[in-house]
């Protein structure tokens, strides 16, 4: 598994397919995000913009491979291991991103009356339900459940949206949590939201690697 999550990684890299989704996320951390606000509300945004960007990546991993070698791969490694190389190679990615990003707009927000661990570990915890829940999106959205590029795309989004919108969603539960804790400067830690998180995205997984493993 070690050598295919860098197989896909590496692939990730040098394709740099990564550029659009890290330019997004750019946009919406530029717009969103002010120096001196209050961090926990930067926080739930910062981690509520990395949902739609790790489910863009993790449909980019799924689909970045030509089909010859993705047979290869399959034959080599079989097809459920690779898919899902492909998906923690996503996530890893993303996940970094969101640390790189919680470290900054914690530096540049306004810490009064909060802790600073205690924001940057609750920005943290946010940011990996947020990284779970837009994977989840990204292998439901993508091949081999969805082949079709154009709704793949429009699946994406409308996923994305739901996500962060829909009452009972882990994404949206911690992230209204941060944004509520910004008014009352009491930070909670998001933990019944990432095992929400982690169990959805295991179930995403697993349907899409049986798919996999089914039509391919």
């Amino acid at each position: 598994m070690t050598a295919l999550l860098r197989y896909q990684t590496d692939l990730l890299l040098r394709s740099q397919r990564w550029l659009a989704p890290l330019l997004l996320y750019a946009v919406f951390l530029g717009v969103g995000v002010r120096a001196g606000e209050p961090v926990l509300g930067a926080l739930g945004y910062t981690a509520a913009a990395l949902l739609p960007v790790t489910a863009w990546v993790v449909r980019i991993c799924l689909g970045q491979e030509p089909p010859a070698a993705r047979g290869v791969v399959a034959a080599a490694a079989g097809r459920e291991r690779a898919h899902l190389a492909a998906v923690l190679a996503a996530v890893a990615c993303a996940a970094l991103l969101g640390v790189v990003a919680v470290l900054g707009v914690t530096a540049v927000s306004d810490l009064r009356g909060v802790d600073p661990v205690r924001a940057g570990a609750a920005g943290l915890l946010a940011t990996a339900v947020c990284v779970l829940t837009g994977a989840a999106v990204g292998v439901l959205t993508t091949r081999p459940l969805v082949r079709s590029r154009g709704w793949s795309l429009a699946a994406l989004v409308l996923g994305s949206l739901l996500a962060l919108v829909t009452t009972g969603s882990p994404a949206a539960y911690a992230v209204t949590g941060l944004v509520g804790a910004a008014r009352t400067a009491t930070v909670g830690m998001p933990w019944l939201a990432l095992a929400g998180a982690l169990a959805l995205a295991a179930a995403a997984v697993a349907v899409s690697t049986g798919a996999t493993a089914r039509r391919e």
